[in-house]
């Protein structure tokens, strides 16, 4: 057992982070070992991001994103925004450009603590987020829950925001509809080839949502970051935003800019719990006793 790679225990929003420093080695976080960390109530997690060395002249770190199932994610705006919280505090800088699965990604510190990540241009076209079948139209596609004929839900918009997203639109509560059980059908239905995340969203103001998610690999989680830039461009496109609104998640409140230059913009908080030693092989874990601030890797 080799308890030498750095973490921290973070959340953004109520959505559960673990960032670990692999900088400097040639392996990996292996699936079994995010498994076994998400296995102990104190290091569990809906995100691992595993910062590596560059791999790309221009950027500062690749990320690696593992979800608590073990398998790989593309994107994660609310761990991104962990990672720059801990790594501005390491270095001093603001600003960090990354590597991810879903692309470059480019974030930034503010005076007042909250962060921006840049989450990239959302793609619409079928083939883009993918879905096994074409649709011209992606604002709604042909699918629900429940009866044909009387649906609990049905319709959703779909995008691609790093990772496939369908979101149902309600107009009552987001609470009353039975997330968890539904959420783990149609993340693996077989419209999406490589699983989706499911949201249900409320519009209640032009510049406000309400919303739930059931995160591809993760479950229901607090927040996810790209749902929630995933919620404002469906609601943008089909006119029921302004491009610009705050997106209320059970964790807390982001606010999301769909800017003129086709960019999600997506700015929150992050917050530092606890830090520690973990084997990328095992997942075995200590805890860090003397590191009592959010500097500490």
């Amino acid at each position: 057992m080799a308890l030498d790679v750095p973490f921290a225990k973070m959340n953004g929003l109520g959505n559960l982070i673990i960032v670990a420093d692999m900088r400097g080695r040639a392996d990996a976080v292996a699936p079994g070992a995010a498994v076994a960390l998400n296995a102990d109530p104190a290091t569990r997690f809906d995100q691992l991001m595993a910062i590596h060395d560059p791999r790309l002249d221009g950027t500062d770190n690749y990320i690696d994103i593992l979800n608590s199932d073990g398998s790989h994610a593309e994107a994660c705006g609310n761990g991104t925004r962990c990672v720059v919280q801990a790594l501005a505090a390491e270095t001093g800088k603001p600003g960090f450009t990354f590597q991810t699965p879903a692309g470059i990604v480019n974030a930034e510190e503010h005076a007042d603590g909250t962060i921006s990540v840049d989450m990239g241009k959302p793609r619409f076209r079928w083939d883009e987020i993918p879905l096994a079948e074409e649709f011209h139209d992606t604002t709604g596609i042909e699918l629900q829950i429940g009866p044909i004929d009387d649906p609990v839900l049905h319709t959703p918009s779909v995008a691609n925001i790093g990772n496939p997203h369908a979101v149902f639109w309600v107009r009552d509560d987001v609470w009353s509809h039975d997330l968890e059980r539904f959420g783990p059908l149609l993340e693996n239905h077989p419209i999406f080839p490589q699983k989706a995340n499911i949201s249900i969203a409320r519009v209640v103001a032009r510049d406000h949502v309400i919303m739930r998610t059931w995160e591809r690999g993760a479950g229901i989680t607090q927040a996810c970051g790209s749902a929630a830039c995933a919620v404002l461009v469906c609601a943008a496109r089909m006119d029921k935003t302004d491009r610009k609104a705050t997106i209320t998640l059970p964790g807390g409140d982001l606010t999301v800019e769909w800017r003129d230059d086709n960019r999600i913009i997506m700015t929150g908080p992050a917050e530092w719990e606890f830090s520690g030693l973990l084997d990328p092989a095992t997942g075995e874990w200590k805890r860090d006793e003397d590191a009592a601030s959010r500097e500490a890797m």
